[in-house]
């Protein structure tokens, strides 16, 4: 199917993206570890990144995505070059108003948003600075999440996939400048890097538009009756999309209120997590948009529930195992990727900890993107964005409960929970109103695929305690025991998923041959 091959190029990308991402991480938790510096930098890099995510892949992704692949799939390229025309010339004057807005009143928000640091000003004060230095990332990711929609629109996934492959190189190369002595500010250099990988991802985007025939001239920016019309579509769209990734921010808030180092933690965690939620979520969520949005505009609704059912299928396939596998054996993974130089083993423990309870969610957190397409491809904001605000309020409230039990595993099985029910909420308004009816293959999938799940997931926990004094061992050999735990257990899943039938390799290898010959 079509939704299989472009899955298939956006999440290939996005795993170069998320291995480079790791590297970079590896070498901040070497640099910087889980204290002053790194606290600091995450609630910078985060502030503008949670931005980019509910304008650029949130709203962006579900606002104006539908109205350009509608207006190109009915009223062709010029009607749909005339769009995003105007849309464009609007959001760069918007965002360089909101940059030059956000940076003047970055004490006042940060005084929000790191309220914890505030009894430390050299960490608040540095947080600011940091915060300033990262913002402008925010304007032009966004403006580049609009040159990837019109991309997406296109049938033209690479270029906009392998975009964020350039921030993971740009940090990463700023990262051994540092270990070479070459910069003596680490997290101002870090905060340079992020807004040069910004502007690097733009003109990536815009040289492949061009490329592409569908790059725009501006025009002189105006709220025509089409604009107007995106803007009341994003307005909700922005909590709608990116709900995730406020309860994340919302968690990092709360973090700063506990000891230091708990913001890294949850960072560190997090990235873990975001691998395959990064991977499969972006993908599934980039891929059904402009595809369900054309086969809806062309009267195909039958073809329209195919997609859906099969981007479900997909997801739970990818995700439950990899949620399993998080959860039986958070610490190796934790202990592989980050303990050394300035990253104690205290600290991986405390992450590892954290990374268990997001991985309880994951499969939860792709759903949502998976399902959401099923309303903005309908040009429905509203009722995600009422979903997501509730689930926001119980985040917040179970959050500040459980973190005065659990401390920082608090937060993130607050975000984990609340994520179950967004997803569970976007489903069923679904199915009330016929837009998305489980067929036969996929309610036979999910309960083999979790009994395959729990196979893998028992023998994953036993075979790392078994392993734990191998893992503890100084030098590659927990790294060679690592990659066994993951070769063995992914031997193990695939096994006992073909032996219930929920992975059929005939189909599969069909779907490999069907890619080499499209290609």
């Amino acid at each position: 199917m079509q939704i299989f091959r472009a899955m298939a190029t956006i999440g290939g990308w996005t795993m170069v993206s998320r291995v480079l991402g790791f590297v970079r991480d590896v070498l901040i938790a070497q640099t910087l570890g889980a204290g002053l510096i790194a606290d600091a930098f995450f609630i910078a890099f985060k502030f503008p990144n949670l931005f980019r995510r509910l304008f650029g892949e949130g709203a962006m992704n579900a606002a104006f995505v539908p109205l350009y692949a509608g207006r190109l799939e009915g009223e062709g390229k010029e009607a749909a070059d005339r769009f995003a025309a105007e849309t464009l010339s609007v959001m760069v004057a918007w965002m360089i108003l909101l940059c030059l807005l956000a940076m003047a009143a970055m004490p006042w928000i940060m005084t929000v948003q790191a309220a914890g640091f505030l009894d430390e000003p050299e960490k608040f004060d540095l947080t600011v600075t940091l915060a300033r230095i990262t913002f402008p990332y925010l304007m032009f990711m966004v403006l580049a999440a609009m040159l990837s929609g019109m991309l997406n629109s296109a049938g033209k996934f690479a270029a906009a996939a392998a975009a964020p492959v350039l921030l993971n190189l740009v940090l990463i190369a700023v990262l051994l400048a540092i270990h070479a002595k070459l910069f003596t500010l680490p997290g101002q250099a870090l905060a340079l890097g992020v807004a040069l990988a910004g502007a690097l991802q733009f003109a990536m985007l815009a040289t492949a538009c061009r490329r592409a025939g569908i790059m725009v001239p501006l025009p002189w920016p105006r709220l025509t009756p089409q604009v107007k019309r995106l803007l009341v579509l994003m307005a909700p769209g922005v909590l709608g999309a990116g709900v995730v990734q406020i309860n994340v921010m919302i968690g990092d808030l709360l973090a700063t209120l506990l000891a230091e180092g708990s913001v890294s933690y949850l960072y560190y965690a997090d990235r873990v997590n975001q691998l395959p939620l990064g991977v499969i979520g972006v993908a599934v969520g980039i891929a059904l948009l402009p595809m369900l949005t054309r086969q809806l505009k062309a009267g195909d609704g039958a073809g329209a529930e195919e997609s859906m059912n099969r981007a479900i299928e997909v997801s739970l396939i990818l995700t439950l195992p990899a949620a399993f596998a998080l959860a039986a054996m958070p610490w190796p993974i934790i202990t592989v990727l980050f303990e050394r130089g300035a990253f104690t083993p205290e600290a991986a423990l405390a992450t590892a900890d954290a990374l268990r309870a997001y991985a309880l969610g994951l499969p939860a957190f792709v759903m949502i993107k998976a399902l959401a397409p099923g309303f903005f491809a309908r040009e429905d904001t509203r009722t995600p964005v009422k979903i997501a605000v509730a689930a926001m309020v119980a985040n917040v409230v179970l959050a500040a409960s459980l973190m005065q039990v659990f401390a920082h595993v608090g937060i993130a099985a607050a975000t984990a929970i609340t994520a179950w029910a967004n997803a569970a909420a976007l489903m069923l308004i679904l199915q009330r109103r016929g837009h998305c009816r489980i067929d036969d293959r996929l309610r036979r999938a999910v309960p083999r695929l979790l009994a395959a799940c729990l196979i893998m997931g028992a023998a994953l926990w036993a075979a790392a305690e078994a392993a734990t004094p191998m893992l503890a061992a100084p030098g590659y050999l927990k790294a060679l025991v690592l990659a066994g735990l993951i070769a063995g257990g992914a031997v193990l899943f695939f096994a006992a998923a073909q032996l219930f039938g929920v992975v059929r390799l005939r189909e599969l290898l069909g779907m490999l041959r069907r890619k080499r010959a499209n290609a």
